[in-house]
């Protein structure tokens, strides 16, 4: 199978926008490079701290990477889509992750049963409170990570001639979500702990690896 390219994909779940139905961007292009940054906090300082290894709050990881669009391949497919919106609809796709749903995908979702709370226009309802999506950001095999989007940079390089953007490069930084033991997102917390276990059996196969060096480096 020399010519399968897994592709790397961003996935809105347990939102309101379209119900249990997610809201799934896959890249076209895979990024050729992925910028990632963890943030460890300043440890514990004061007077009563005991250990300078003592450690202090989690390590926090943010991802950097762009992607980019073009709608030329479905253009010489023919597809109606591409047509229609050139790659408008993946970029509004990307951009409904970034907000809280709207009153029309709701109504979207509730009117093919979707989703939806049937006490919601009920005016002895408490206004609820606004959630922002929940994502994964699936990277291969051994990298399935839930996360918040912190910026996303959007630049429209071409246009048909409706003006919709046939091209374009999207700067995305994201910051893993850390659930913690509290928290009601179970299929965050699965994508995370499947990671870490990912992470360590790599840690210990590397280990395995070297550690006949180890011996050699370590005098006592």
């Amino acid at each position: 199978m020399s010519g399968f390219l897994m592709r790397g994909a961003l996935i809105e779940y347990g939102s309101d926008f379209m119900g249990p139905i997610p809201n799934v961007v896959i890249f076209q292009f895979n990024p050729e490079t992925m910028t990632r940054t963890v943030e460890i906090p300043p440890r514990p300082a004061s007077a009563i701290a005991r250990e300078t290894t003592q450690a202090g709050e989690s390590s926090t990881e943010r991802i950097t990477l762009k992607a980019n669009f073009s709608a030329a391949d479905e253009f010489g497919k023919n597809k109606v889509l591409a047509r229609l919106f050139g790659v408008g609809a993946r970029l509004a796709a990307l951009e409904k992750m970034v907000y809280p749903a709207n009153e029309l995908a709701s109504a979207i979702g509730s009117a093919l049963g979707l989703g939806g709370d049937d006490g919601a226009g009920d005016p002895r309802q408490a206004i609820p409170r606004q959630k922002m999506p929940r994502i994964l950001f699936i990277w291969g095999p051994y990298k399935v990570l839930p996360v918040v989007i912190e910026s996303m940079s959007i630049t429209e390089q071409q246009y048909d001639f409706l003006l919709n953007p046939i091209q374009a490069e999207v700067s995305i930084t994201m910051a893993v979500n850390a659930a913690d033991a509290c928290s009601d997102d179970e299929i965050g917390k699965g994508a995370l702990s499947y990671s870490n276990m990912a992470k360590d059996a790599q840690a210990m196969a590397n280990l395995a690896n070297t550690a006949e060096q180890a011996v050699e480096l370590i005098p006592f």
